[in-house]
């Protein structure tokens, strides 16, 4: 701790298992400082209190640090003051490929090993390939993050990183309520009436519960197309056992029969409703204002040459013309003065 204390800058990387645990849960902390690439295991009943206390009030290096900061909110409630992330600072130069082999392959000349994409994290004790690629994933990090910042500032963009930064933490830092009647409204169930979205809120639950059990993700126990196309058969009282796939075993064939017949059971007036469309339905003046502002928004990131989405996204365009004062205390100050001048 004291070398990391007196370390001049810090980097972080993390690795979850997401593909043989379920829900995710964090397998490896990487940390690299001058002429050390530390790999510390959570899985080892360590305690990090110690860890945290010394990174709370450093500048942290990621790559792409949205899914690390929300696994160590989550998993120790470690909220950084700053971050240098290296992924935000390569789009905001307009950079179009700003992955980290990319990064590390144009900065340090160097070429990164592909990783063991599907590897089992938390599996020990780790192959030497598995911790080789550990430690370079935060090994090359202040090399970059020193190359980007002067470029950052060189174009007078390093204030608008900044803001990215903090509102990067904030994003990440924060417990997501979940929303009971959005969470099990998969892709493709717009177009359910009222006991078809019953039978796949059913489903839904039903798969949640198995994946817990089985320590899988959802996906792996059924996927939503699957879900959808038997919710479907359901409301049009079709056969849809017939959808249910073979490989399941007798008690899951069942569990999900039983969730299935319980929802087409429902009275009506139980059944989940039909979500209206999310976008705002627009005035023919508010239209006109999404277009001068979608066209406003592409010139100014043609002349940056960055993505114009940085900027401000489609639904970012369509909430400012919808209800503009609210939409617009949203954005950061650069972006509010690249689409407004103030």
């Amino acid at each position: 701790m004291t070398r990391l204390s007196a370390s001049p800058w810090v980097a972080m990387d993390t690795e979850a298992d997401s593909l043989h645990w379920y829900p995710e849960r964090l397998c490896l902390i990487k940390i690299s400082i001058p002429h050390l690439d530390k790999l510390i295991d959570p899985l080892a009943q360590i305690e990090l209190a110690p860890l945290w206390a010394a990174l709370k009030n450093r500048e942290l290096i990621f790559h792409g640090g949205d899914y690390d900061l929300r696994l160590l909110w989550r998993s120790y409630r470690f909220k950084p003051e700053t971050v240098f992330d290296t992924m935000l600072a390569a789009r905001l130069l307009g950079q179009k490929e700003f992955g980290l082999a990319d990064l590390v392959r144009r900065y340090c000349q160097r070429e990164l090993e592909k990783g063991p994409q599907k590897a089992d994290w938390s599996k020990r004790p780790l192959t030497p390939r598995m911790e080789a690629y550990a430690r370079n994933d935060s090994h090359y990090l202040h090399h970059l993050e020193q190359a980007l910042r002067n470029e950052l500032l060189e174009h007078g963009r390093l204030e608008w990183h900044g803001e990215m930064c903090a509102r990067l933490i904030a994003d990440s830092t924060h417990d997501e309520e979940a929303d009971p009647d959005g969470q099990w409204r998969v892709k493709g169930s717009f177009g359910l009436h009222r006991r078809g979205l019953a039978v796949l809120r059913a489903i839904w639950h039903w798969r949640e519960q198995e994946a817990i059990m089985a320590h899988r993700p959802p996906f792996f126990i059924l996927s939503p197309q699957q879900m959808v196309a038997i919710a479907n058969a359901a409301e049009a009282r079709l056969d849809w056992a017939s959808l249910i796939p073979h490989r399941f075993s007798p008690r899951r064939r069942d569990g999900l029969a039983k969730a299935v017949h319980q929802a087409l059971t429902l009275p009506l007036e139980d059944c989940p409703e039909p979500l209206r469309p999310r976008s705002p339905r627009l005035t023919p003046i508010q239209k006109r204002a999404y277009f001068e502002l979608e066209r406003h928004r592409n010139r100014q990131a043609q002349k940056l040459q960055i993505e114009p989405s940085l900027i401000a996204s489609r639904a970012t365009l369509l909430a400012l013309a919808a209800n503009g004062e609210a939409a617009r205390a949203k954005l950061m100050s650069w972006q509010r003065k690249l689409l407004f001048g103030n």
